[in-house]
């Protein structure tokens, strides 16, 4: 069974399991805008498997982290361009 923790998305503690993505746990907090372009368009994840670089966050204050790749772990801190 894999390890149950809670990430922070933006402030706000989510539930997630180190087999969760940090997308998964950004969508679990309702957060549907991850990103703005630079016309201030608001952008989401598209592929959700790394290729496209519309799922781009702040992890642990690292930027431009694809979330559809990185694992959840304890302590996370994700940001949004929300």
């Amino acid at each position: 069974m894999p390890k149950a923790f809670s990430v922070t998305v933006n402030g706000a503690q989510v539930d997630a399991t180190e087999d969760m993505t940090a997308l998964a746990a950004i969508l679990l907090s309702g957060t549907t805008t991850l990103r703005r372009s630079v016309s201030g368009e608001q952008r989401g994840a598209l592929c959700g498997m790394g290729v496209c670089f519309e799922c781009r966050v702040t992890i642990n204050g690292e930027h431009h982290c694809r979330s559809c790749q990185i694992r959840c772990a304890q302590e996370m801190d994700i940001r949004t361009d929300e």
